[in-house]
């Protein structure tokens, strides 16, 4: 369905060390990363696209979060869950809503949700049944 997510950032290092640990928790793999560009993209381990990508805007404007805008991630696990939020926190992000059930979109949706350092919004989701306590 898509080829590319793309979040604009002020700060790429800045975004590098939230993103990195954030996304290696998650199982992706990191594509390419051009600091000079600057941009960094990442991947499903061994996969093409879709990639999820961070860099500065490419019109050269100050970056602005989107207010209702949010890219959610799958996790194998609820665990996943739990161990992605804490690393996003642990590198710079904000929570945004704790790692818990979310029975109102279904039984067995299990999220997390957190705000990188420049307000991008960003979910972290296991849609299957609990089978990791």
């Amino acid at each position: 369905m898509f080829s590319h997510v793309f979040f604009g950032v002020s700060d790429f290092e800045r975004a590098l060390r939230f993103y990195a640990p954030v996304l290696a928790s998650l199982g992706l793999e990191q594509r390419f990363c051009d600091p000079a560009r600057p941009w960094a993209g990442w991947q499903t381990a061994g996969g093409g696209r879709p990639l999820f990508v961070i860099a500065r805007p490419f019109d050269g404007h100050a970056h602005q979060p989107g207010n209702g805008q949010m890219v959610a991630f799958d996790a194998a696990s609820r665990a996943v869950v739990r161990a992605a939020h804490a690393a996003a926190l642990a590198h710079g992000g904000r929570d945004d809503g704790a790692p818990g059930l979310r029975p109102h979109y279904h039984p067995d949706y299990y999220g997390a949700y957190v705000r990188d350092p420049d307000g991008n919004k960003i979910g972290i989701v296991c849609h299957a049944p609990e089978a990791d306590g």
